[in-house]
């Protein structure tokens, strides 16, 4: 059952991928641009924007697969990395650019569309079923991670 779950689970990762990439593809614009534009979206991110360390832990990616995302953000011009005051002035804070913020506002139709088209055949209460246990599985997964000896930080 267990090897059963992970091939599913797999499997749904793929297409997440395959089918969210067209979704937002008139935008010019990948999966994984499109998890970083909506972090940094968030009200708690907006105007501060998100330390690549936070991002990092937010989005559960490593920091080789984050740094090649947000140069290409950058180079569209849809973020900004601007330094934090204080600290010792290595540290810098990722944002939308009034460019990015628009840009992901004209998103959110086709991301929303998708969202909806994805999840046409569960209720509300299957969703909200789903939303739980898949956090269950998430900190399952991360509690081995770091019970690993030499689990990346």
């Amino acid at each position: 059952m267990a090897n059963r779950l992970f091939l599913r689970l797999y499997q749904a990762s793929n297409l997440m991928h395959k089918t969210g990439t067209r979704a937002v593809s008139g935008f010019g614009a990948t999966t994984q641009q499109w998890a970083v534009l909506g972090a940094l979206s968030r009200p708690a991110a907006r105007e501060r924007g998100m330390t690549v360390k936070e991002l990092i832990g937010f989005l559960m990616v490593s920091r080789q697969n984050l740094t090649a995302v947000l140069d290409r953000l950058e180079k569209a011009g849809l973020v900004e990395r601007a330094r934090s005051a204080g600290a010792d002035g290595r540290l810098r804070h990722v944002r939308l650019t009034r460019h990015g913020a628009a840009t992901w506002a004209e998103m959110l139709g086709s991301i929303r569309q998708y969202y909806d088209a994805a999840l046409a055949g569960f209720s509300t209460e299957e969703c909200v079923t789903l939303f739980r246990l898949l956090d269950r599985l998430r900190d399952g997964l991360g509690a081995l991670q770091g019970a690993e000896p030499d689990a990346p930080a």
